[in-house]
């Protein structure tokens, strides 16, 4: 690998990091950390609170922590995982799936908002950034994979 490609895609995953920050200000009530949890449920499925820790990169007690606030909003629920009958699976509900499409809806509105006012970009530039995101999304999992 080049510096230079290297330098590329620090930027790309810095500038994306920075987008979903910046287009995510002010539109909605739910903690940014409570997001990332409704989009791993979405993504992943019925978890346990370990297992989302895990995936979030998080720790066990916050990830609890995040888990009872949600569940107090009525956004998830836990419940018995029939394959361990000790554990618990958190899973997403109903309102919990709403409360998520409403952050993405918003969250779309301002990335769309911000390409019609730039000089330069065009929604086709937009098409292009999210083909190159999902493709590299794409090799970083078969990446992962292999690694496992």
């Amino acid at each position: 690998m080049t510096r230079d490609e290297l330098s590329t895609a620090s930027d790309l995953v810095t500038s994306a990091a920075r987008l979903v920050r910046a287009s995510r200000q002010h539109i909605h009530s739910t903690p940014p950390a409570g997001v990332r949890v409704l989009s791993v449920l979405d993504e992943h499925g019925p978890c346990g609170v370990g297992r989302l820790a895990q995936l979030d990169r998080t720790s066990q007690p916050t990830m609890s922590g995040l888990v009872r606030t949600l569940a107090d909003r009525g956004w998830v629920t836990k419940e018995s995982d029939p394959d361990d009958a000790r554990a618990t699976l958190v899973a997403l509900t109903p309102a919990g799936r709403d409360a998520l499409s409403v952050v993405r809806r918003r969250t779309a509105e301002a990335v769309v908002t911000a390409v019609r006012e730039h000089p330069v970009l065009t929604p086709e530039d937009l098409a292009t950034a999210v083909m190159v995101l999902r493709a590299v999304l794409e090799a970083t999992a078969h990446q992962q994979e292999g690694q496992q």
